[in-house]
């Protein structure tokens, strides 16, 4: 859980690959390298406390973004965030809105995936509102889908990314 939240917050604003990048170079960085590396596993993930003191500079990313990995690590490193089994998620999405850099897509996102809360709808997420208009069900009360949401949100970037492949599929036809 707490890798997701450091994750979530490479990711922000930025496309699943290039969050992908981040996480590597982070971890290439500041992860402990494993005495026995198996396979492709080399490093594990930066404890939180390490995170919150590192300068993240050689990760070419926006201050901003350096400071609220930073704030997740303390958040987590001090216990201020808890992504335990049984954490109150209502708590814990307010801890982490109360940090900067934190806005409320990060803080649901670590919420629906670090806490298996089932009942989330992240309707600011351009994949998730392009499914949503694809399946038509930008029109429809999603309280009614309570307390499923989460698994809707699934859908809706399936359905999104099912449009990408299909636009893909054509144009590779077109040619």
């Amino acid at each position: 859980p707490q890798e997701l939240a450091v994750r979530a917050v490479l990711g922000q604003q930025v496309s699943v690959a290039a969050g992908r990048r981040l996480g590597e170079a982070l971890l290439a960085a500041y992860g402990e390298p494993l005495q026995t590396p198996s396979g492709g596993l080399t490093h594990l993930f930066p404890r939180a406390g390490r995170l919150a003191e590192a300068a993240l500079g050689e990760l070419g990313m926006p201050a901003a973004r350096r400071e609220a990995v930073r704030a997740v690590g303390a958040a987590l490193a001090d216990g201020t965030v808890l992504l335990d089994p049984g954490a109150d998620r209502d708590e814990t999405e307010k801890a982490l809105l109360g940090l900067r850099g934190v806005g409320p897509w990060t803080a649901g996102y670590i919420r629906m995936r670090a806490l298996a809360d089932p009942d989330v709808l992240l309707t600011s997420d351009a994949a998730v509102r392009s499914g949503m208009r694809r399946t038509g069900a930008e029109a429809v009360d999603s309280e009614a889908w309570r307390p499923w949401r989460s698994y809707a949100m699934h859908h809706f970037r399936h359905a999104a990314a099912g449009r990408a492949n299909d636009e893909e599929h054509r144009e590779r036809n077109d040619r």
